[in-house]
């Protein structure tokens, strides 16, 4: 099942999306797409709905992010060889973790805003996983059993704040519209194996980034199953899983977003984002 958000900022209704990728509402049934609609028995009942049953949505509604009650985002820094490899990186010997601020989500098609005084902004398309029940020091083997859904992310950064500002990885990525998801929040269900995903990037029409999940230095079963060792992770709880080669610091010379730049990026099975980029 595809589960989307539409309408204005801040008043966007539940939907899904039918077989003919029409918006259906879910709007009479339930209240919201939240955490509490990603549980395995509240999956069942959606999938007993007849979507040709619901009303259509205007097509050209305004998506916003696909889900909401998002309680924090834990990334994964250097999965992908490529990227480490670009970056003149050692690979690390276990997953690297760190958090984005949710202040930074923002959904599949608004602007991504460049803060004042930076000139390093870059692009970082990856897989989401949205935690769908409590998962505690969880195997690997179970640990796909606790994603609600999986989404496109991109994990907007600024290098010189990543690098140059004495602190975590997240001061150059928790900025406001930094971590845009969507366009829809996809039930494992119709994902199947996360690790036969392709994801790209295009930048004002050129590709930067292509790739494949099957690429993963840590596949998804890993990172949550590592990830639930230290830390309880809770339904709601946002995992960005690492990008792939081809960002803008590693080309020579370097190149970042300006404004005026259109992003386009996105993953089979899970949809494709457009943004205009801005400066505040």
């Amino acid at each position: 099942m595809r589960l989307v958000r539409y309408g204005e900022e801040g008043l966007e209704k539940p939907g899904l999306l039918d077989d003919d990728d029409q918006i259906r509402s879910l709007a009479p049934l339930v209240r919201d797409i939240n955490p509490e609609l990603l549980a395995a028995d509240a999956r069942t009942i959606l999938n007993a709905i007849d979507p040709t049953k619901l009303p259509i949505v205007d097509a050209n509604s305004r998506l916003g992010m696909p889900v909401v009650g998002i309680r924090q985002i834990i990334a994964v820094a250097g999965n992908y060889r490529a990227h480490v490899e670009e970056r003149g990186k050692s690979q690390p010997t276990e997953p690297m973790i760190f958090h984005k601020s949710i202040g930074s989500l923002c959904g599949p098609a608004d602007d991504i805003i460049l803060p004042p005084d930076t000139e390093e902004n870059d692009w970082e398309v990856e897989l989401g996983i949205l935690i769908g029940k409590t998962a505690r020091r969880v195997s690997e083997d179970e640990a796909l059993n606790y994603v609600g859904g999986y989404c496109v992310l991109n994990d907007i950064t600024e290098r010189h704040w990543q690098h140059q500002r004495a602190g975590q990885f997240g001061k150059g990525k928790s900025f406001d519209s930094f971590t845009p998801i969507g366009p829809w929040l996809v039930t494992p269900d119709e994902v199947g194996n996360p690790q036969a995903l392709n994801l790209w990037l295009d930048l004002n029409g050129n590709r930067r980034q292509e790739a494949s999940t099957d690429e993963m230095v840590y596949g998804v079963a890993k990172i949550i199953s590592y990830i639930s060792q230290f830390m309880t992770l809770e339904p709601g709880d946002l995992i960005a899983s690492g990008t792939c080669g081809g960002v803008g610091a590693a080309c020579s010379p370097p190149e970042f977003l300006q404004p005026g730049d259109e992003l386009k990026f996105g993953i089979s099975k899970l949809g494709v984002q457009q943004h205009a980029v801005s400066r505040v």
